[in-house]
């Protein structure tokens, strides 16, 4: 690895270990209803997982227009990660600003590529995933919820950006990871076959991949 791109992405992690820790960690705290996760924990969880994927998006994608919206959704996919992990739900306080920041740093990026029809795939993409995990809501509420369903939304918005390849990548992804981690759960007798597990990380995990995948 050249050394600037070292220099860089250790700046990566350095800075999301450190957004990490606070004001993102904090801003899962503000969106827990009670108390199920210590708040070290919470702190730990967010600032390892941002300051990871940081390292790793910047060392896969480099400092490019679209970064800031890469690094941006990844950032608030760990608040929302924590918080689905420790009460099975996806709060609208953090996908609603996550979706309006990552499209118009979207807009941005195309803006200074010149890549208008990506930010055509990428509204595509939004509306596409959004259809999808509606859908599949409305066939099986008890395994989907509508946190699922407006998370969708950003997560195709950006994966839309990077391609169809991205974008199915992304979607296989998500049902990869949540039947692997099913799989492990089930044999760790954590949880029931008439049990569930919160989808979000897993959509976010899927999310991520496609990036690395095709950033």
């Amino acid at each position: 690895m050249p050394f600037a791109t070292s220099v860089t992405v250790a700046i990566a992690v350095v800075l999301g270990g450190v957004l990490g820790w606070w004001p993102l960690a904090a801003w899962a705290e503000r969106n827990m209803h009670d108390d199920r996760m210590p708040r070290r924990t919470v702190r730990v969880v967010v600032a390892l997982t941002t300051a990871v994927i940081w390292g790793l998006v910047v060392w896969r994608i480099g400092v490019v227009p679209v970064l800031p919206a890469v690094l941006a959704f990844t950032a608030a996919g760990s608040v929302l990660a924590v918080v689905d992990l420790a009460e099975k739900r996806l709060p609208n306080a953090v996908i609603a600003p996550t979706s309006g920041v990552v499209g118009a740093l979207l807009v941005l990026a195309s803006a200074l590529t010149g890549q208008w029809i990506a930010l055509l795939w990428a509204l595509l993409g939004g509306a596409a995933m959004f259809a999808v995990y509606l859908i599949l809501a409305l066939i099986s509420p008890s395994s989907m919820g509508m946190g699922d369903v407006k998370l969708a939304a950003p997560i195709g918005m950006l994966l839309g950006w990077f391609g169809l390849s991205a974008w199915l990548i992304g979607l296989l992804g998500a049902f990869v990871v949540g039947g692997v981690l099913a799989i492990v759960m089930l044999a760790l007798r954590r949880v029931t076959l008439r049990g569930s597990l919160p989808f979000g990380p897993s959509m976010l995990a899927g999310a991520v991949v496609a990036v690395l995948f095709f950033g």
